[in-house]
C-alpha cells in the first residue's frame, strides 16, 4: 500500500478508532500530534505587563510543524494569550520563528482564538509541551486542569515538555505513585541568577529554580542565557528563551524515534 493510500485511509477512520487494534503500517503513517500550551496571565500583581514569552511558542511551533507533525495550541483561559512586549523586541526576543508565525494566517488565526484547556484537551497527543514566559508562574501552579493534562500525558508516557517559566507547570504534578514528576529526574529551568539578571526576583511568587529542586529534581543548568535542554526519559525541560530551538528539535527527535503513532 502507497504512503498516500495509507493516508487517505487514516482520514476515513474516526479518531477515537486509532488504536493498538490497527495494522502497524497504519499507525506509522498517522502523524505525531503535539498540544502547545500558552499561560493567559498578561500582568503581574504589581501592574506590569507579562505573559508568553512569543518565541518560546513560535520556535517549537514550526520545529513541530516542518517535521510533518499536527499541533493544537491551547491557553489556561482561552482566546488570545497576552503577550510579553519585551519577548517581541530585544537582544533576547522575536526572532524569525515569530516573524514567520506572524506571516502565516493559519497560524495566527488559531493562536487569537485557542480554545480554554480542559482536563481531556492532552488525550491523545503524542507530547504535550507547556511554552514559557513570566505569566506562567502565577497561573501554570496551582491549576488543577494542566495538573490533569500533564498527570494523564506523564503517566501514559507521552513526551511532557517545558522550556523557560514553563516548568512551573510541572511542579504540582505527580507520577503513579503519588511522587511528583520531577523527583530523581534531571530537568532544567529560568534560573536563580537569569531571574536576577532581569531583575524580577522580588516580583516572583517563587523561584523556579528552588521549587524544583525543593521537589527533588536533579536540577542542571547552562551559563545565563545560553541554550540548554535536559531529556530523562519522557521528561523534557529547556533553561530559558535561547533554549526554544533546541527543545523543539529534541521533541522532534524523541517523537520521531517512537514506534507507532498519537494515542
Amino acid at each position: 500500500m502507497s504512503l498516500s493510500s495509507r493516508r487517505a485511509l487514516l482520514a476515513a477512520i474516526p479518531a477515537a478508532g486509532l488504536g493498538l487494534s490497527m495494522p502497524a503500517e497504519l499507525r506509522a503513517a498517522a502523524p505525531r500530534r503535539v498540544l502547545a500550551i500558552s499561560t493567559s496571565v498578561g500582568r503581574q500583581p504589581d501592574g506590569r505587563p507579562t505573559g508568553l514569552w512569543m518565541s518560546e511558542l513560535t520556535t517549537p511551533y514550526w520545529a513541530f510543524v516542518d517535521a510533518g507533525f499536527e499541533v493544537q495550541l491551547a491557553s489556561i483561559a482561552g482566546g488570545r494569550p497576552p503577550v510579553d512586549p519585551r519577548s517581541m523586541a530585544g537582544p533576547r526576543g522575536r526572532g524569525p520563528s515569530v516573524d514567520r508565525f506572524e506571516a502565516a494566517p493559519g497560524a495566527m488565526a488559531r493562536f487569537n482564538d485557542t480554545p480554554v484547556l480542559q482536563p481531556e484537551s492532552g488525550d491523545g497527543f503524542d507530547a504535550v509541551f507547556l511554552a514559557g514566559g513570566h505569566g506562567t508562574m502565577w497561573d501554570f501552579r496551582g491549576n488543577a486542569t494542566l495538573r490533569t493534562v500533564v498527570e494523564r500525558a506523564f503517566r501514559r508516557g507521552a513526551v511532557v515538555a517545558a522550556v523557560c517559566h514553563g516548568p512551573a507547570g510541572l511542579l504540582d504534578a505527580t507520577d503513579e505513585r503519588g511522587q511528583p514528576i520531577l523527583r530523581g529526574r534531571r530537568a532544567t529551568g529560568f534560573t536563580n541568577a537569569e531571574e536576577d539578571a532581569v531583575e524580577l526576583t522580588a516580583a516572583m511568587p517563587y523561584l523556579l529554580e528552588d521549587e524544583m529542586r525543593r521537589l527533588g529534581a536533579r536540577f542542571e543548568a547552562a551559563a545565563n542565557f545560553a541554550p540548554f535542554t535536559v531529556q530523562d526519559g519522557n521528561l523534557i525541560t529547556g533553561q530559558n528563551p535561547a533554549s526554544a530551538a533546541p527543545i523543539g528539535d529534541l521533541i522532534v527527535a524523541a517523537l520521531r524515534s517512537r514506534p507507532g503513532a498519537s494515542g
